[in-house]
């Protein structure tokens, strides 16, 4: 299997590091979701409303936290904000959603290297991951490999 650097697959950047005290929190269905480093509901911590000076990140982004549940990774599936030590990773070529859950869980699968309070501040862009030619069949369901499956689970 070839493995290629995060940063050839993913442009990497810091999030708006934004202290959530000084926002205003609203309710999912007109707020913008500020993701921080937490290891569940998809990092998001809440809501909160549209600042009108800053943009947020475009949906579709794996979210990565960088320090606190150290690598928690989630796909963002709406514009979002981010708190302090979270990198936004945007694919350098479509991907679908199959395929971003993918490199989410290939990401956190490299915790263990994280723990005792180390950070992946420095070493995010450098984890090494499965290139795209190199995706299991079962992320990429076709007709052909669909067919491949039932073939071989019924003992045709």
């Amino acid at each position: 299997m070839k493995l290629v650097r995060l940063d050839s697959l993913f442009d990497v950047k810091y999030g708006h590091s934004l202290e959530l005290n000084r926002l205003t929190k609203t309710s999912k269905d007109t707020g913008v979701p500020f993701v921080s480093r937490k290891g569940s509901n998809n990092g998001i911590d809440c809501y909160v409303e549209k600042l009108p000076d800053i943009e947020p990140n475009q949906a579709g982004d794996l979210t990565c936290a960088l320090g606190g549940t150290v690598m928690a990774t989630f796909l963002q599936e709406r514009p979002y904000y981010t708190a302090f030590h979270v990198a936004c990773l945007t694919p350098k070529e479509h991907l679908n959603k199959a395929q971003l859950l993918y490199y989410s869980t290939c990401i956190m699968a490299n915790k263990y290297r994280y723990n005792y309070g180390r950070q992946a501040n420095k070493t995010l862009r450098g984890l090494m991951l499965p290139d795209t030619n190199n995706i299991p069949d079962w992320i990429n369901p076709t007709i052909e490999n669909i067919k491949k499956n039932i073939i071989k689970n019924i003992g045709l």
